[in-house]
């Protein structure tokens, strides 16, 4: 089972940054896709960002040219960098690993699952 520890999760005002981590310990990630789900309150779970092993991206079109996903391999952890943050982007945000490719934004596909870090956003 790979362990997933996310991080970086915090309460900002709407237009603000953030930046979010994930890191492994035991696995190395460069060899599984990677993805950033978020959750918020009473909905469901959603894809945000999927990065896979070749390096192709895929974003929700809700956070298109505010979010950018990257992984650093030395550091063995995945980045979400969230700019022009907005009200409705208030959830809890979770990565996810597979070791199978392409999986793109679908959630149910994803094997490994963080424990999630809480991002608020006020208007």
């Amino acid at each position: 089972h790979v362990q997933l520890v996310e991080s970086g999760g915090d309460s900002v005002q709407a237009g603000g940054s953030l930046k979010l981590s994930c890191a492994s310990s035991r696995y190395s990630l460069s060899r599984y896709c990677m993805g950033w789900f978020r959750q918020a309150p009473g909905k469901a779970r959603e894809g945000v960002a999927h990065l896979d092993t070749d390096g192709s991206t895929t974003y929700a079109d809700s956070v298109k040219g505010r979010f950018t996903i990257s992984k650093d391999n030395a550091k063995n952890t995945l980045y979400l960098q969230m700019n022009n943050l907005k009200a409705e982007d208030t959830a809890m945000y979770y990565c996810a690993a597979d070791s199978r490719w392409w999986l793109g934004l679908q959630t149910k596909s994803y094997t490994h699952w963080g424990q999630g870090t809480q991002v608020t956003v006020s208007p």
